[in-house]
């Protein structure tokens, strides 16, 4: 057959390259491809937003860079570049390590709870509150009284009673794993079991006592004797009627083994048995 003998359609058949021979495969790839171009992009990939309250990579990302580098840029300043107060930053260090632990803690042993006001950053308005306060109260007092705020004893034993307090926290939530929690638990869970070894052992609610000499150990630290004052007495107010609380639930829960538990151990926090 010569060029001329060939129909029109023969000719066009045979004049197409080679990928025109499959025109159902080729369409079928092109449909794709405008397929997943109009396909919605999901929202892991487009939803970047920050300080939403969700507990995002980039929430967590954000939070964890922000606590580390509080912690790390206040204890350089702290200790090796001259400052005439050195508990100020101590005390932005202790916080950054707090709020950072609670995190990772219940990142740990919880997952299932975890959110990211785990941070405690926003725990309520009276810790935040509590916050500011002492915070202002330094920068008053400093700026008025700087004799009030030289580095000394005090200071020293400050120091030592928040670093104790934080420890103390810690070990109870590394000790009691997933039984820890943020919050005041009204139902016993099938996890739940009444822990007593570890810092258990020695104390019936270490994260209670460590937050009640870190707070008031930070305090002392940085000379603030009206915050000193009144997170005694706020504190002690709260804690007694949290522990009290709290073990009528215990009591509930475990019977006669927390009765006896709660006979060989103390709270370890002043006039609270």
């Amino acid at each position: 057959m010569t060029e001329v003998d060939r129909s029109p359609s023969e000719a066009s058949s045979q004049d197409q390259p080679a990928t025109s021979t499959t025109p159902s495969a080729s369409t079928s790839a092109s449909e794709r491809a405008r397929a997943h171009l109009q396909a919605p992009v999901p929202e892991s990939i487009t939803d970047f937003r920050l300080f939403d309250g969700k507990n995002s990579p980039q929430n967590i990302a954000v939070y964890g860079f922000g606590l580390g580098t509080l912690f790390g840029a206040s204890v350089i300043l702290a200790t090796t570049v001259h400052t005439p107060v050195p508990q100020f930053w101590l005390f932005l260090a202790a916080l950054g390590a707090f709020h950072a632990l609670e995190y990772i803690a219940i990142a740990l042993f919880n997952p299932t709870k975890l959110k990211l006001d785990s941070f405690l950053l926003n725990h309520s308005p009276e810790y935040t509150t509590a916050t500011v306060s002492g915070i202002t109260e330094f920068l008053i007092e400093y700026f008025f009284f700087p004799q009030m705020k030289t580095w000394g004893l005090l200071n020293k034993i400050g120091l030592v009673l928040v670093i104790v307090g934080q420890l103390a926290r810690t070990l109870a939530m590394f000790s009691a794993k997933s039984n820890f929690s943020h919050h005041v638990e009204y139902y016993k869970e099938d996890h739940h079991v009444l822990v007593t070894d570890g810092i258990y052992s020695l104390l019936r609610h270490p994260s209670y006592f460590g937050f009640y000499y870190w707070a008031l150990g930070s305090q002392l630290m940085m000379m603030n004797p009206v915050c000193f004052i009144g997170f005694a007495v706020v504190l002690f107010r709260f804690f007694s009627e949290r522990i009290q609380y709290e073990e009528q639930l215990l009591t509930r829960f475990f019977g006669q083994d927390y009765r006896n538990y709660k006979a060989r151990t103390s709270t370890g926090i002043p006039l609270i048995k």
